[in-house]
């Protein structure tokens, strides 16, 4: 492979091991953020289950209780899964592969983390208020999700290859 600088997309003259190191750099910052997050909602859940009201839950509420802490370990274990990776493949010149696999780890924990974000909040709002604020709360923030993770970056998406776009 050639050290010569190459422009990619966006008009950045770098090496190929350049940008490598300059998007996994951007993956980890994205990871942190998201490990962060992720870990707040962790130690919630595990400490709910030493509070006293959690005797009273229904055992459709302990269902959904398990549940959300299944996601949460889960979404650790993939948001953390690129980092084991590079730890693996340290210097044996796998960067990029490195970065291909962090971009999807992410895209998937993002995904993980909605629905425990989600369940979260629902769960809660089953606990405290009951009935059909469950079903609101879930309703509500899926929308709030989707719009903001989903429909927003397609549009400024569009957008950006609209202007990129030869007319």
């Amino acid at each position: 492979m050639s050290d010569r600088p190459e422009s990619d997309a966006v008009g950045r003259d770098e090496t190929r091991e350049e940008r490598a190191d300059r998007n996994w750099n951007e993956v980890l910052q994205e990871l942190r953020v998201l490990q962060t997050g992720t870990q707040i909602l962790t130690g919630f859940l595990l400490a709910l289950a030493f509070q006293p009201a959690f005797a009273d839950l229904t055992g459709g509420q302990r269902a959904v209780y398990l549940t959300l802490v299944v996601l949460a370990a889960l979404s650790s274990i993939i948001a953390l899964a690129p980092v084991a990776l590079h730890r693996v493949v340290f210097q044996q010149g796998a960067k990029p592969a490195v970065v291909r696999y962090g971009h999807v780890a992410l895209i998937t924990a993002l995904l993980t983390v909605s629905v425990l974000m989600v369940g979260v909040v629902a769960f809660v709002f089953d606990v405290v208020v009951g009935g059909s604020a469950f079903w609101w709360a879930l309703i509500a923030l899926a929308v709030v999700i989707l719009a903001l993770w989903v429909l927003v970056p397609a549009v400024i998406r569009a957008r950006a290859r609209e202007k990129a776009s030869p007319r």
